[in-house]
């Protein structure tokens, strides 16, 4: 059967998708969010290496991003927003930099970037796509929310800004996570 243009999208409304909002993976150890995949100091930067125990008994913010992906630049602004805003009462934040060309595997541009951004939060280099793949992530910019427990509770695609319903979901779910 031929779909329409406005039933496909009508659709996708409907399943949550067109909002960027992509359901949790089912399953008893599906929806654990993986560890992290690097683990030498020169793949991590204001930080050193972390675990995913690290954020045990926080909400964690995990951004897939990329520096030459406009649409996670653009985003950075409103996620700053949102650490500034729940960090005091538990949100971590932890960017994951998957290079999408050549130039963005080098680390002292990915350092470069981070600085000209003002990011502040811990940045793991994924050069070999081992902790996208985890994810079984597909997009930039991406955005997954785990528990206090390390469950991932929500999984979050494209460009984000302050107020847009995308952001309102978001900020709602870190809002009650965090008081879980």
């Amino acid at each position: 059967m031929k779909r329409t243009m406005l039933q496909v999208l009508g659709a996708l409304l409907g399943a949550g998708l067109a909002s960027g909002a992509v359901a949790a993976a089912p399953g008893t150890n599906a929806d654990q969010a993986p560890q992290f995949t690097h683990t030498a100091a020169d793949e991590w930067i204001n930080s050193p290496p972390l675990k995913m125990d690290s954020f045990s008994g926080r909400v964690l913010l995990i951004d897939v991003w990329a520096f030459e992906c406009w649409n996670c630049y653009h985003s950075f602004p409103w996620l700053k927003s949102v650490e500034a805003k729940f960090g005091a009462q538990g949100l971590a934040v932890l960017g994951v930099h998957s290079p999408e060309f050549p130039d963005e595997r080098v680390r002292a541009n990915v350092i470069a970037k981070v600085k000209e951004f003002g990011l502040a939060h811990p940045v793991m280099l994924d050069n070999d796509f081992s902790y996208w793949k985890a994810l079984d992530n597909r997009y930039w910019p991406a955005y997954y929310i785990i528990d206090k427990q390390g469950r991932v509770r929500g999984r979050f695609v494209g460009e984000t800004h302050a107020d847009d319903p995308r952001a309102h979901e978001i900020e709602a779910l870190i809002g009650k996570l965090i008081g879980e």
